[in-house]
């Protein structure tokens, strides 16, 4: 009786597996090549995989790359608000998560190239992943900045607004890819003090 169970359980750490292998494939091509010039023989090939195995898991390159892009957004998402400190004014809060997301992505630049540049190539249905992304992030500036111990208690209104929270996003995203312009990826850490600025700038508490 036992057998069957055992059986099920390899087969499906097999397959965990190669679809591990595949995303880790699909990020090295799409580092080296570009999206667009990259293959599904180029994937299966980095990741040492058959063509029938991709097709277990993925329709398409295009289906592969958003489940990267998805796992990567999941990850720099993770290291935002695992760097929050509750304790501290939500200011504080803001420039130590962005300084660990910003630390984050400098450690790996074809990361930044799939958050921020190859998501561009995936046309509607690539923009709406990332603009789930970028809602997830806004709502995790909105969180930290209504909710930290520096907002001021009990408010009438929110110190900061759902649409100033995704304007902020949206000025942070533009920071990042002009260090992306400029090649200096392994300085985004720096963009941490500028990043929090526009936080700040936006919130009512601010501008009053």
């Amino acid at each position: 009786m036992k057998a069957p169970i055992m059986e099920t359980s390899d087969t499906t750490i097999e397959q965990h597996e190669h679809r591990s292998r595949l995303l880790e494939g699909m990020a090295s091509v799409s580092a080296s090549k570009g999206f667009a010039a990259a293959t599904i023989a180029d994937i299966v090939r980095e990741a040492g995989v058959s063509k029938r195995t991709f097709y277990e898991h993925f329709d398409c390159k295009e289906s592969c790359f958003l489940a990267l892009y998805r796992l990567t957004s999941a990850s720099a998402l993770r290291t935002l608000r695992e760097a929050v400190q509750p304790d501290r004014p939500w200011q504080d809060q803001v420039e130590h998560a962005l300084e660990a997301y910003f630390s984050h992505l400098a450690a790996g630049p074809g990361l930044v190239g799939t958050l921020f540049v190859q998501i561009h190539h995936l046309g509607p249905e690539g923009f709406r992943v990332r603009r789930e992304v970028m809602t997830q992030f806004a709502d995790f500036v909105l969180e930290t900045v209504n909710g930290g111990p520096g907002s001021g208690g009990a408010r009438v209104s929110p110190v900061l607004t759902p649409t100033m929270a995704l304007a902020a996003v949206g000025g942070i995203n533009e920071l990042v890819m002009l260090a992306i312009e400029r090649g200096e990826v392994d300085r985004l850490q720096e963009l941490a003090p500028s990043a929090s600025a526009v936080v700040r700038r936006l919130t009512r508490a601010d501008a009053a």
